[in-house]
């Protein structure tokens, strides 16, 4: 039943994410190895959409490690379901980071028989295009695995740039880069533990940086960025990436909210106008702001649909289909229009 329930939401998701963003391309798919066990490593920009563009992407069925906080309780069969495994972290507590080697004993077993991972080798998330320095627990993880394992395991270096984190309508980029056999790092390891680590989670940073288009955060960053726009974002990845780090690029900076278009914001919000408020609401119940664009997508999956399907069956009932049609049309036709009005300022 759990097998079936996680291919049916992958499925979903990936029927879904072709209406969220307004153009996802996904490239470099050959460069996944075929053989062996396979360890994805993606950057970590955006919360829970993070894994889910590179579950619904690597054609892969995928285990993930996850913050041990949001295990048990109601939510523990679907996290089941979706292949999820706790990692507990200094935050929870120093008495429950040794579940953590139980964890990971289970790890290296999927790895073992040729089961493919997926755990986030920047260790925290945050909401800029650049990679952040990577921790070692991917590449201790990959080399554990490695020791005892009777085929290759590899480190997938994986690129997500988003045109914009919070919002949806703009452009998504999926870029699988090298993979790094672990097992030409073994010999390294065994020789000297903390260089043969350090050499393989540096190899892992630069076949990530080479998948993202504004990898470091240099002086530079913060003029370059505000060329990362919907303007922009439709660029090849390469040439895009190429352009950035040039002096003259002559690419496009996103052009300021007019007053018509606020006003269209605003109006074009009125249809949907409970919808709005209740994601706001549900974002302002978080701190950290980047869950925030998770917030949008779960609501476009489900919020949005709830409602037009409540709305056009009440209409239905108590006047005609013509009219239940005629307002589902209404609230789909003013999303969209809501949508283009406010990603042209970004």
């Amino acid at each position: 039943m759990k097998k079936i329930f996680y291919n049916f939401i992958c499925r979903l998701l990936r029927f879904y994410n072709r209406f969220y963003f307004r153009n996802l391309k996904v490239i470099g798919k050959e460069n996944i190895p075929t053989d062996g066990a396979i360890l994805f490593s993606p950057n970590h920009q955006n919360a829970l959409i993070d894994p889910i563009m590179v579950g619904t992407s690597c054609d892969r069925s995928v285990h993930s490690l996850t913050r041990s906080d949001v295990f048990g309780g109601p939510w523990q069969w679907l996290l089941d379901a979706m292949q999820t495994l706790p990692v507990y972290r200094i935050r929870d507590g120093y008495e429950k980071l040794k579940n953590n080697a139980a964890v990971f004993e289970q790890c290296y077993a999927l790895l073992g028989n040729k089961k493919h991972m997926m755990m986030f080798s920047e260790g925290k998330h945050h909401d800029q295009h650049y990679l952040q320095r990577l921790s070692k627990g991917s590449s201790r993880l990959a080399m554990q695995a490695q020791l005892t394992a009777q085929h290759t395991i590899y480190l997938q270096a994986v690129g997500l740039n988003y045109g914009n984190h919070l919002h949806a309508g703009h452009d998504c980029v999926v870029v699988y880069g090298k993979a790094i056999p672990v097992s030409d790092y073994v010999a390294a390891y065994q020789a000297n533990a903390a260089k043969g680590l350090n050499a393989l989670r540096d190899a892992l940073q630069l076949a990530m940086e080479d998948c993202l288009w504004l990898p470091k955060n240099d002086e530079q960053y913060t003029e370059r960025k505000k060329y990362i726009n919907q303007h922009t974002t439709p660029i090849s990845f390469k040439e895009l990436k190429q352009r950035l780090n040039k002096e003259n690029h002559s690419l496009k900076i996103a052009s300021r909210k007019s007053f018509w278009n606020v006003c269209l914001i605003y109006l074009f919000a009125l249809p949907n106008l409970p919808v709005h408020l209740s994601i706001s609401f549900i974002q302002k119940q978080f701190d950290d702001h980047v869950f925030h664009g998770t917030m949008n997508y779960l609501g476009g999956l489900i919020l949005f649909p709830l409602w037009w399907i409540l709305t056009s069956s009440i209409t239905s009932f108590y006047s005609s289909i013509q009219w239940g049609l005629a307002l589902l049309l209404l609230n789909i036709v003013s999303l969209k229009i809501r949508r283009l009005a406010r990603i042209q300022s970004l």
